[in-house]
């Protein structure tokens, strides 16, 4: 009998041979993909060698590649050099309820909502004026031209210069991300992320098998020598980055490592995505990435965090060069942000109010990282205006675990799984500290996230002590 025939030969994943189907490497993606969705396989978990596989399937070898190819596309899976492939950490995301049960929410970012009230009345003034019938038909072109003036002379104080045609209205970043991806990238295309990204990003380009490799970053942002390695091994088409304030990490890039960034992206011909949203807050940085090649760079510029969540509104800068392309992707997919919502920001902008709620929501930050820092005095932290913080722990914890453990304790935090792409350098939680209701709550969401670590020390400590 062939050893390949022994039917319980030990390997962390099999495929049900029943379900195999043709194309066999297509079925064989799919089962892993089933198994990785259902958290069948854990993050992390190290699959059998190809070789194996095939071995056992008796199929060959480059049938397994293909279906693990597949899979490592779509961001399920990752390879590590002389180690083996792996499931990646955020494969199978568990989803976590909205506290509506009494907890804390330190997870989700809920950006300071209490000014929503200031957005509010304008809202309201916006809606009993005469003209404002204009604002609910399908397309205006002169009302989108004003905004499209406002959006020029808000973002000329974020050192960005443009003009109205090149400038896209959308709903928010993720929209914007959307337009860029069907416009830009195909199936298969390899994008370059900080090792921890937004998360929203990762789960795009896994819908659209576009696959993101990450890249380490030190405490000036994403480090250039590993920038270049990979482009020199690898056909890489765009970079995504957030320079101004990373989420999750909060690491602010350095001008000398965004001129140094730039320069790779002219010599090896890449588009870059650069996510301004947390701009506003960004302490004495420098210039955006884009100030420096704008023909290489799609310039995101949302409002969500800043001004308003619920409008969803983002200002999009795109190079001449793409100009036509992007609005014919747009135009397909009906991408457009309601006239309505676009003029309420305007006013906002015009009024002077959104000076204002930045300024409020500013301080009340810089007074919320004042007692985040009381009970994590040895945590890091990078802009003292951030809306979160990112807090690493010893690697024993399992993320997902504690995002259980600590909803139990009433309060919800989100861990470094869900932001990580490729294999996880450590562990750490991002700490919402703008989305509790108030200072009193959020000290009450800290001192038990606190407890709660302090304990789980504890008890790890005496667990591994030996007589």
């Amino acid at each position: 009998m062939p050893v390949n025939s022994f039917e319980n030969y030990p390997m962390p994943w099999i495929p049900d041979k029943e379900k195999l189907k043709l194309p066999i490497y297509i079925s064989i993606a799919e089962l892993l993909e089933q198994d990785i969705q259902s958290g069948k396989l854990a993050g992390n978990t190290k699959l059998p060698p190809q070789r194996e596989l095939a071995d056992f399937l008796d199929l060959n070898l480059s049938t397994i590649t293909r279906a693990f190819k597949i899979c490592e596309n779509k961001g399920l899976i990752y390879a590590n050099i002389g180690q083996g492939t792996f499931v990646s950490p955020n494969a199978a995301i568990p989803f976590l309820h909205k506290a509506n049960n009494g907890c804390v929410e330190l997870g989700i970012i809920r950006p300071f909502y209490q000014y929503n009230k200031i957005v509010a009345d304008i809202a309201q003034k916006t809606i009993q004026r005469n003209t404002s019938q204009y604002l609910f038909e399908f397309d205006s072109i002169s009302e989108s031209y004003k905004h499209k003036q406002t959006a020029i002379k808000w973002l000329k104080s974020f050192h960005i210069e443009t003009e109205p045609e090149n400038i896209m209205l959308t709903a928010g970043t993720q929209n914007a991300l959307t337009i860029v991806f069907l416009a830009l990238f195909h199936s298969g295309d390899k994008i370059l992320t900080d090792s921890y990204t937004y998360s929203n990003f990762i789960g795009l380009a896994r819908q659209l098998n576009v696959q993101l490799i990450s890249v380490a970053a030190d405490e000036d942002g994403m480090i250039p020598d590993l920038v270049e390695k990979q482009c020199r091994i690898m056909d890489i088409k765009g970079i995504f980055l957030m320079p101004s304030c990373n989420n999750p990490t909060g690491t602010v890039m350095s001008m000398e490592r965004k001129r140094k960034i730039a320069s790779l992206i002219q010599q090896y011909h890449l588009i870059l995505m650069e996510d301004d949203a947390y701009g506003f807050i960004a302490n004495d940085t420098g210039e955006p990435i884009q100030t420096l090649i704008p023909d290489n760079t799609i310039y995101l510029h949302s409002l969500s965090k800043s001004l308003s969540a619920g409008l969803r509104c983002a200002y999009m800068v795109i190079p001449d060069c793409l100009r036509q392309t992007f609005l014919e992707t747009a135009n397909n997919v009906n991408l457009k942000i309601p006239l309505l919502n676009a003029e309420i920001i305007s006013e906002l902008i015009a009024s002077g109010n959104a000076g204002r709620i930045i300024g409020q929501k500013k301080r009340q930050a810089k007074e919320r990282n004042r007692i985040y820092k009381k009970y994590f005095p040895d945590s890091i932290c990078p802009n003292e205006y951030s809306f979160f913080q990112w807090l690493p722990l010893p690697a024993h914890y399992n993320g997902y675990q504690l995002e259980m453990q600590a909803t139990d304790n009433g309060i919800h935090i989100f861990c470094s799984d869900r932001f990580t792409v490729g294999k996880a350098e450590s562990t750490a939680i991002r700490i919402a500290t703008c989305s509790p209701d108030s200072l009193q709550q959020l000290e009450t969401g800290l001192k038990t996230l606190k407890h709660l670590l302090d304990k789980n020390q504890q008890y790890i400590s005496q667990a591994n002590f030996i007589i």
